[in-house]
């Protein structure tokens, strides 16, 4: 555990700790943190995502049907969980920031820390990257699209209504495929089903704009801490409390109930209890939509994952040995 924080949690704080002092000191401010948001979700993100999933294979897709099927199922429906929590429960809450924060708390940031968490913990295994590509692919093929429909959704009715026009249904969908960080992951995921080999010669073309992808964006959201007011409220709370308790648990329960192979359940477990999704983060900024209060909850979700991520490890293994 020393290892993951020392070499997955301590150079995100430091990142952004840097970023929020150049913040304070108005070296950048939160426009330029939406400049810096834009091309991580346009350029560095998409290329990020593609080359991660084409580098899968369909093997991998299907080689273990119940990890691919908890995956989805059990993130995808946190992620909407996490979305009528917010629209519902919380007054003043708008359709644009439960999505918003669906985009955040609902989905694990597994571009940024997967391997960076569970190679440490279970070492460089072709399952590991099993489970970050199935994750990863859930996550950003899926849970991205699907959120961006529903901001989408939002900002459409908005504008509808105050234009005196009825909403069109598509318009938000199509206006989030057309993203690259939405089409990006979709493309990739078709190419491996579809069986097209990836050539090694090609992704080395991708390195250099995938690279700032982490960097930047963690940077950017130290821009943005700083240019915002950081409030540890009960909608905060909520979110880390949807993240880091009710998705680890969820699929705790959904694969000791179909008999998962304990070791995938471990690491299914630990991507579950991941922190909040950075990529929300960046859409939140993008859109300037419920950034102060994701961004809350993202902070307050990473000082407390330091003790939550051992704290499931071992109630899994408990979990296991009573009903595995």
């Amino acid at each position: 555990m020393l290892h993951i924080i020392l070499y997955a949690i301590v150079p995100i704080f430091v990142v952004m700790g840097v970023a929020f002092i150049a913040g304070k000191k108005g070296i950048f401010t939160g426009a330029d943190a939406k400049k810096f948001n834009k091309v991580v979700l346009d350029y560095a993100l998409p290329a990020a995502l593609f080359v991660s999933i084409v580098s899968a294979s369909r093997e991998m897709l299907v080689h273990d049907i119940k990890l691919s099927l908890i995956s989805l199922v059990v993130i995808m429906a946190c992620f909407m969980i996490v979305y009528y929590v917010y629209k519902y429960c919380f007054k003043g809450v708008t359709q644009a920031d439960a999505a918003v924060m669906a985009l955040v708390s609902g989905s694990p940031t597994i571009g940024f820390l997967g391997f960076a968490v569970l190679e440490p913990i279970f070492g460089t295994t072709p399952y590991v990257a099993l489970v970050v590509a199935i994750v990863g692919i859930v996550v950003n093929a899926v849970g991205i699209p699907v959120g961006l429909s529903l901001l989408n959704a939002a900002n459409e009715k908005t504008n509808a209504g105050a234009a005196g026009k009825r909403p069109s249904a598509w318009a938000p969908v199509l206006h989030a495929l057309a993203q690259p960080v939405a089409w990006a992951p979709i493309l990739a995921v078709v190419w491996v089903i579809v069986g097209i080999p990836w050539p090694d010669w090609a992704s080395p073309s991708f390195d250099l704009i995938k690279g700032a992808n982490a960097s930047m964006a963690v940077f950017a959201a130290g821009v943005t801490l700083s240019s915002v007011k950081v409030t540890i409220n009960w909608q905060a709370i909520m979110g880390s409390i949807l993240k880091l308790v009710v998705m680890p648990l969820a699929v705790l329960a959904a694969g000791l109930v179909f008999h998962m192979d304990p070791e995938n359940l471990k690491m299914l477990v630990v991507a579950a209890v991941l922190p909040p999704a950075f990529s929300g983060i960046i859409i939140a900024s993008e859109y300037d939509t419920y950034v102060a209060t994701s961004t809350s909850s993202l902070a307050l979700s990473m000082v407390l994952f330091i003790g939550f991520c051992p704290l499931w490890i071992w109630l899994t293994d408990v979990a296991i040995k009573m009903f595995g």
